[in-house]
């Protein structure tokens, strides 16, 4: 079903690299697409969940990195995919591991029907649709974080255990002004606190690195040079410093801790809300509208709408160089 469905797509396999050292017992996820701002299909979204489940077992295995190929971590999920899989139920049911699961023929709920969006955003709270993963992985995480880090890499970045970021990267959701919602907004508001949160999702505007690093997402912030032994520095003491079944028994503390603040009921509400984002009805008649964008050509719409704003609350590097 996938092949069929994805046939003008790589495979998941070269979106989502995976490769391990079990003498370090450091391995490394690594985002494989860089033509597209390494955007993952759901489809490379599912293998991710998937190697993060088998890490989390995996005795060959302490530490988990996460970097990107290319200048980037990401600018998030492959949206007109996404987009497509409203007009393609074969799409949804295939991201819901529903296709070839002997269950029979399921008919996905139809347009017009509240269940029609609710049913992928309750999917995205699950750790196994491959956003909130690392949440449940019971191995220290750190993720590479360097140019974009928007919207679905930014989910990585705030489940991750540990970020080192190089000086140049950006951080925020696409979202926030063009839909307004993301699914890990609860545990954004944690990590960023409520007054910083609150200015990116109003504004929509990217955070740089070192506004994070003030917001205690980062752990640190180095020149982008320095990035990758700095986080190869940090993924050796990490596997150096206990065994791994002491690192189960803190990750199963700190999950617990997490979910007395509610982090997963925070993706449950914030998937609820997402799912009402349809009944949003534009101010004007200019303001940019996703699907019309999808259709007309979304880099251009993107682009004009990002010019809209000041240089330093513009999402592309390239506009917020412009005057």
């Amino acid at each position: 079903m996938w092949e069929r469905l994805m046939a003008d797509r790589p495979a998941p396999e070269e979106i989502i690299l995976y490769d391990k050292d079990p003498r370090t017992k450091i391995a490394t996820i690594t985002f494989n697409r860089p033509e597209f701002l390494n955007a993952p299909t759901s489809a490379a979204r599912l293998r991710y969940a998937d190697l993060l489940r088998a890490a989390t077992v995996d005795n060959d295995v302490k530490v988990v990195v996460i970097r990107g190929v290319g200048d980037n971590l990401g600018s998030g999920a492959d949206l007109p995919e996404f987009m497509e899989g409203n007009d393609n139920p074969a799409l949804r049911l295939a991201e819901l591991r529903l296709e070839d699961d002997g269950v029979g023929e399921v008919t996905y709920p139809p347009k017009g029907t509240f269940r029609n969006g609710a049913t992928i955003s309750a999917w995205y709270a699950n750790s196994q649709a491959g956003n909130r993963p690392l949440q449940e992985l019971k191995k220290i995480s750190i993720v590479e974080a360097k140019g974009y880090c928007y919207g679905w890499h930014f989910y990585q970045c705030a489940d991750a255990d540990l970020v080192i970021s190089s000086d140049d990267a950006l951080f925020g959701h696409p979202s926030f002004r063009y839909y307004g919602w993301g699914p890990r907004m609860w545990t954004w508001v944690q990590m960023m606190g409520l007054r910083k949160f609150s200015e990116m999702v109003f504004t929509g505007r990217p955070f740089t690195a070192a506004e994070m690093y003030d917001c205690n997402f980062l752990n640190k912030v180095v020149p982008r040079d320095q990035l990758e032994a700095e986080v190869d520095k940090y993924a050796r003491a990490c596997a150096r410093n206990r065994p791994v079944d002491t690192v189960f028994q803190q990750k199963i503390f700190f999950e617990v801790f997490k979910q007395h603040q509610g982090e997963y009921m925070g993706s449950l509400l914030s998937a609820f809300f997402e799912s009402m984002g349809s009944g949003a009805v534009n101010d004007d008649t200019d303001d940019l509208d996703m699907h019309e964008a999808i259709d007309s050509g979304l880099a251009d719409a993107v682009n004009d709408n990002d010019m809209r704003f000041p240089p330093e609350f513009r999402l592309s590097k390239s506009n917020r160089a412009k005057e």
